[in-house]
């Protein structure tokens, strides 16, 4: 957030003065302005920091202060704005809030693991939706870092992701590996492209020893296969740009779809009448045959 108000930013500066001319005896005043001066910081990009030393509190400009002090000093916080260590997408930003043309530098990639074969792919699958790609590891087997940047989330999800690590980068994009066996790094650790963060497994809603990767932009997770060849193990480009209607394409006709809930008597062809449609493309959504023989209370995507 930019500063749009100078009597604004005079009033906190007054404030500041205020505050350290103040005497023991105006120590209940001090604390009172301390919250004001908290309140009027969050509101303008977090432009102070309260750091203590001994008992009594010091407000001073956010860049005299050590960067790991610095609160917000975390890879895209111009993009994101706030660091969460306990939710995978704590955001909440819809796919149309998302700009277009927006560039994403792919160069530094490092494929997560050495070797591991795509098993499931991005998309919609068995009535939920699959938000990455997984890759078959062995259990123990390395597991790195896809850019540089800093730890968001280490995490255990016992019906989901079971454990696994949320990275945030420059580039903007966060990274989850999910159903390790085990974690290497810490919540807010820095790490570098390449680095060991965890050890592949079966942890989780799992069938088999897998990594669960994917690739997100403010909580909304892109299909990996758009940015990344994972034959080759390396970025299709150099730079890609996000284009919400065709990045998110799958998702939003995901969120999109309507079903038809099979009856005693229903066929494919009656089914595509009664919504105006066929039977091919009903199949084609269903990833069924034409001929199939339809069970009762089977989901029928027609849309």
């Amino acid at each position: 957030m930019r500063f749009n108000n100078i009597h604004y930013i005079a009033g906190i500066i007054f404030l500041l003065i205020n505050i350290s001319t103040a005497t023991a005896e105006d120590s209940q005043y001090v604390q009172e302005e301390v919250k004001q001066v908290k309140i009027a910081a969050s509101m303008t990009g977090d432009f102070l920091k309260e750091v203590f030393r001994g008992e009594d509190p010091q407000i001073i400009p956010f860049d005299i202060v050590e960067i790991e002090e610095v609160v917000y000093d975390h890879p895209a916080h111009d993009i994101y704005g706030l660091w969460i260590n306990e939710r995978v997408n704590p955001y909440n930003v819809a796919i149309r809030d998302i700009g277009d043309s927006i560039f994403i530098d792919l160069t530094g990639y490092v494929h997560p693991v050495e070797e591991g074969v795509v098993t499931s792919h991005y998309g919609p699958r068995r009535g939920r939706f699959h938000h990455g790609i997984d890759l078959r590891v062995r259990i123990g087997q390395n597991i790195y870092a896809a850019f540089d940047g800093r730890v968001r989330v280490v995490g255990f999800d016992r019906h989901g992701y079971g454990r696994f690590v949320v990275i945030r980068h420059a580039n903007g994009l966060e990274t989850l590996y999910g159903h390790l066996s085990r974690i290497k790094v810490e919540a807010n650790e820095d790490v570098k492209a390449g680095d060991l963060i965890g050890l592949g497994g079966n942890t989780g809603r799992s069938t088999g020893p897998h990594l669960h990767f994917e690739l997100r932009y403010l909580g909304n997770a892109i299909n990996p296969y758009r940015l990344i060849c994972f034959v080759e193990k390396k970025p299709r480009m150099d730079v890609y740009m996000i284009s919400p209607t065709i990045t998110y394409a799958e998702l939003i006709a995901f969120r999109q779809a309507r079903y038809h809930i099979v009856r005693p008597g229903d066929t494919l062809s009656g089914i595509a009448r009664r919504y105006g449609t066929t039977v091919n493309r009903l199949a084609q959504l269903n990833n069924i045959n034409p001929n199939s023989i339809l069970r009762v209370r089977q989901r029928i995507r027609y849309m």
